[in-house]
């Protein structure tokens, strides 16, 4: 009987036009290998890499990787079903996890895989689990702006005196995770009056390096990103952020959010024991560990697992409180899409 990854072959050559329609990037040119763990994965490629790698040395168990972005790839495995070749599904942000959790693709995490990571790094439905985490910063240029004329809470962006003096990336899926943390913590009214305002008063730039890069030539005063952008220029040659400083909002603004990124088992999988123990090697010590010595400074989630010494401590950043089940990536699309800004 041939195996769900031969049946495939036919849908795998039609997803390359469902990709084009809804803009996303991914490998086009994917085969996934019979009897090969198949990881689809929306994270930075050299960690995933990593934690294969890692993975198999310690089990064995081959894996292949299939990069993508978070929002077309979540959709694509919606569309493939349960014929996808996807054993495992890794994001950058959460809300790509919760449209294939929708669709009830998803098997439960084993507990103890959960029982890894810290409060909180998990949704409440125990489908997914955290595997890293990247805080929401205001980069600033230390040149043009205090830090004691900093605003007090993102919100504060919206107001006229900051028009034409801030910058952000809203076409990504990063600042659209942070979106729907927003409307998580402060409802759809005032996240929609927000995206208003940034539609009039906000230089849009392509991704987080970009707004980093504007921030740091005095283009604009101050910009929304996540940290690890920063700590990584400057951990190199500091080109992007020599003048720049980060801001954190803290005392649970939707400026403080804390985007996880998720790993999760498909309920379809050919092996889905190979794929709870990659889940559960990610999210151990020694997983955790692959994280920091990759260079991503990106905050570890698991318990008793350090991050990366030069990052303030995640318990320190007073982030929002939402269950990211709740983060609902198509209604952030839509109501972006309302304010003109996608």
């Amino acid at each position: 009987m041939p195996t769900k990854r031969h049946a495939l072959l036919a849908l795998v050559l039609a997803i390359p036009l469902l990709l084009t329609a809804c803009g996303g990037k991914a490998d086009s040119g994917f085969t996934p290998q019979a009897g090969v763990l198949q990881i689809y994965s929306a994270q930075h490629h050299n960690v995933t890499q990593a934690w294969a790698d890692a993975f198999t040395a310690a089990t064995g168990i081959k894996a292949q990787i299939r990069d993508g972005e978070d929002s077309s790839m979540g959709h694509m495995i919606v569309e493939e079903g349960k014929t996808s070749p996807a054993d495992v599904f890794l994001t950058e942000n959460s809300p790509a996890m919760t449209v294939v959790e929708r669709a009830g693709l998803l098997a439960p995490v084993d507990p103890a895989t959960l029982g890894q990571v810290r409060d909180g790094m998990a949704p409440s439905t125990g489908k997914w689990t955290a595997i890293a985490a990247r805080s929401t910063v205001l980069v600033y240029n230390k040149d043009l702006i205090r830090e004691d004329q900093l605003p007090t809470s993102m919100m504060d962006l919206a107001k006229p005196e900051w028009a034409g003096k801030w910058g952000a990336a809203p076409g990504g899926a990063d600042f659209q995770a942070i979106v729907a943390g927003m409307l998580a913590d402060r409802g759809e009214t005032e996240t929609r009056a927000w995206l208003d305002a940034l539609s009039r008063n906000a230089k849009v730039y392509q991704n987080n390096i970009a707004t980093m890069k504007a921030v740091n030539a005095g283009e604009v005063p101050v910009g929304i990103m996540y940290h690890y952008y920063w700590y990584r220029d400057q951990a190199g040659d500091k080109q992007g952020s020599a003048n720049t400083a980060l801001h954190y909002f803290g005392g649970g603004d939707p400026g403080a959010f804390v985007s996880l990124s998720a790993g999760g088992v498909l309920a379809s999988s050919d092996l889905p024991t190979q794929a709870q123990q990659f889940l559960a090697y990610v999210t151990s010590p020694a997983g955790q560990k692959v994280l920091v010595d990759s260079g991503s400074k990106e905050y570890v989630v698991g318990k008793g697992a350090p991050s990366d010494p030069a990052l303030p401590p995640l318990d320190s950043l007073d982030a929002p409180k939402v269950d990211p089940f709740t983060l609902n990536s198509d209604t952030v699309v839509s109501v972006m899409t309302d304010a003109g800004i996608l």
